[in-house]
């Protein structure tokens, strides 16, 4: 019988068939998007070329220049994206909440001729009644060259749960859900 995302992790009736461990917890660890940012500091600022592959089964590629102030309470950022003519002027995220952002941008594309804004309401947390985490984290594998890992997990926690003189089992359990995985790689290489 096959199971609906909704009833994935939950105790199914007598005689249905139970989610196998390898359905209900599933890390992917072979990453979606893999970038290479290069960086140098240049008089209060850092300039950045980046190169982003991603759906590599289509060979997806994109190549940013980015220019923002090395300043602790730096407030914006410039990208360049020479294959897709966009220039961009973006805030930073702005913590709204403690976990809710909000990012705002004005930006101009040349080969359609438009100028337009855009804005983002960001958060590593998820919905749906299932909960998501959304992570960044950084290994520095020498000086100037760090490696950061972009990773998400969506998870149902276990519940166990029972009943007596109900009619109900005495004892039953929902076994949760795990899905989990490694979204990006970013190689990292910085000059002073």
């Amino acid at each position: 019988m096959a199971s609906s995302s909704s009833d994935l992790g939950h105790a199914r009736p007598e005689g249905d068939e139970l989610a196998s461990l390898d359905e209900l917890y599933n890390i992917n660890v072979v990453p979606s998007e893999l970038f290479f940012k290069f960086r140098k500091q240049i008089e209060g600022f850092r300039v950045g070329a980046n190169l982003e592959f991603f759906n590599l089964s289509a060979n997806e590629f994109h190549a940013k220049l980015v220019l923002k102030p090395t300043a602790a309470e730096r407030r914006w950022k410039f990208i360049y994206e020479p294959l897709h003519g966009d220039i961009r002027l973006l805030s930073k995220k702005i913590p709204l909440t403690k976990y809710l952002n909000l990012q705002v941008g004005i930006g101009h594309n040349f080969q359609l001729n438009a100028t337009g804004w855009k804005w983002k309401l960001s958060t590593c947390l998820g919905g749906d009644g299932v909960s998501q985490i959304r992570n960044k984290t950084s290994i520095g594998l020498c000086p100037g060259v760090d490696l950061r890992i972009g990773w998400r997990a969506e998870y149902i926690l276990p519940e166990i749960h029972g009943a007596v003189g109900t009619g109900e089992p005495m004892f039953n359990m929902n076994y949760g859900r795990l899905q989990a995985s490694i979204d990006r790689v970013e190689a990292i290489i910085t000059q002073g």
